[in-house]
């Protein structure tokens, strides 16, 4: 991947941890600058220290509304450009839907469909203007199949699944790829709240995947020529049962 995306700017939303970090640290990898959206700054600042001046640290609360409005202006700030933006930030409710607490739900759904719907919503028109760009957006393999354990949070990832493809469709003609990248269980701290019985057997039957290895798929979907657009990436486990 060595300089494959030298000269761009890049932004990963919850950069501190997991997918982002992984994702972060391929596009540092290929040449890029990349700014590190997260609201862990000791996180962030950490990426900075390995990776040096292309690694530019970003503390945002994404679930701030006001904080989050500030996002493109202070990448532009931070970076001057902005030529790919993956939105991975998220969170997990699994179990089953009475044992879920309100305020969890209004949270998961506010971070996993309202803050990326804004922050590809602010981000586009920049793009668009410079006519080319590039919006990843993490979803989950719970996002195509209603997996019986993630009731909210599949809600969450087919309402992403149907905003991705549906904002494709209007980026397109204007030289900005829009795609997903929908992974089974990743090695992160989402996993956290998987019901202990269900993450148990993954565990054991190694059903979990490392966030290298979707940020291999990520850069894969960037590195296309432009007149090829990976549109979803569901990528799992090989053992993973569904």
């Amino acid at each position: 991947m060595a300089e494959e995306l030298a000269g761009k700017v890049a932004a990963v939303t919850g950069a501190g941890s997991g997918i982002g970090r992984a994702s972060a640290q391929a596009m540092l990898a290929a040449g890029a600058r990349v700014v590190l959206v997260d609201r862990d700054e000791a996180a962030t600042n950490a990426i900075r220290e390995q990776y040096g001046e292309n690694a530019i640290p970003l503390t945002i609360d994404l679930l701030d509304p006001q904080d989050c409005a500030t996002l493109l202006p202070k990448i532009l700030e931070a970076a001057g450009g902005l030529d790919i933006f993956h939105a991975n930030a998220g969170s997990y409710i699994g179990g089953d839907l009475v044992d879920a607490d309100n305020a969890a739900i209004d949270r998961m759904i506010s971070l996993n469909v309202s803050t990326v719907m804004k922050n590809v919503h602010d981000v586009l028109p920049h793009m668009i203007e410079q006519g080319a760009g590039d919006i990843l957006v993490t979803s989950s393999v719970a996002g195509h199949y209603p997996v019986p354990w993630e009731s909210v949070y599949s809600a969450s990832k087919w309402a992403i699944t149907s905003f991705v493809q549906t904002v494709r469709r209007q980026a397109n003609k204007h030289g900005v790829r829009v795609g997903s990248v929908s992974p089974g269980p990743v090695n992160s701290a989402l996993l956290a709240d998987w019901p202990e019985e269900n993450l148990r057997k993954a565990v054991e039957s190694g059903s979990i995947m490392e966030p290298a290895e979707i940020a291999e798929a990520l850069m894969f979907m960037l590195t296309r020529p432009r007149n090829v657009t990976v549109r979803d990436v569901v990528i799992l486990p090989t053992n993973f049962d569904i």
